[in-house]
């Protein structure tokens, strides 16, 4: 297989996340929210090899003709965002206006959050909350919190989009990389799961799907608090 063909593979491989995104969208409409984040974390693991992939393959040498970085962000408004944002307004853990001002705030900010080009640091972090909201809520619909707790989080969080924070990328950040893939990944097996199991009160999944969120939410706050140590 030609250097063409392979790069040309990455990029079909990541429009599959467009299919997900619509088999999410159909599940959604049905309230069949078990379904819809199963297809979800299959999107997301899609978005999570894809990135490494384009690169090994140098996708913006031997495909050009395709821009593969506007491509992922269709993908992900679809399936971080805008689908996310339906379930959390259509499944009534957001009641009456506060389920509006959810939507109107997560779209909204996404979209500018989208197409700012600061949205990454120079250690390959993202500078503010990077609008992975469909990681939260899952964990919402796993917990199921008071409303009002819901609506702070997700008030907070879009403030946090536009404030000097860091979030780490699980593979690209370097700092504390043995750590964060490896939870990034036992994320990933706790959203399965506990969709799988269509957030069955009490699931042991919850726990771990709950604990390696916070670590991934404070992960870059931390390193910005904490120095890091300087090799001789």
């Amino acid at each position: 297989m030609t250097q063409t063909a392979k790069a040309l593979a990455v990029h079909l491989f990541t429009a599959i996340g467009a299919i997900c995104a619509m088999l999410a969208m159909l599940a959604a409409v049905e309230e069949e929210w078990g379904l819809m984040f199963l297809w979800l974390v299959v999107a997301f693991v899609v978005d999570g090899i894809d990135g490494p992939l384009a690169r090994r393959y140098e996708v913006k040498r031997y495909a050009a003709q395709i821009d593969g970085v506007l491509m992922d962000l269709i993908i992900d408004y679809l399936t971080y965002v805008f689908i996310p944002a339906y379930a959390l307004f259509k499944s009534g853990l957001l009641p009456g206006w506060t389920g509006w001002i959810a939507i109107i705030v997560i779209t909204y900010a996404s979209a500018l959050y989208f197409a700012d080009t600061r949205m990454k640091s120079k250690d390959n972090s993202f500078a503010g909350f990077p609008g992975c909201w469909n990681m939260v809520v899952i964990v919402l619909f796993a917990t199921t919190p008071n409303f009002w707790v819901t609506l702070g989080l997700v008030v907070a969080l879009a403030v946090a989009m536009f404030a000097p924070l860091k979030f780490i990328h699980p593979a690209r950040t370097v700092r504390w990389r043995p750590l964060s893939l490896p939870i990034a990944v036992a994320w990933t097996f706790f959203a399965g799961w506990s969709a799988w199991v269509e957030f069955a009160a009490g699931s042991w999944a919850h726990w771990g799907l709950t604990a390696t969120s916070v670590y991934l939410l404070f992960a870059g706050i931390a390193q910005q608090i904490i120095p890091e140590r300087k090799t001789a």
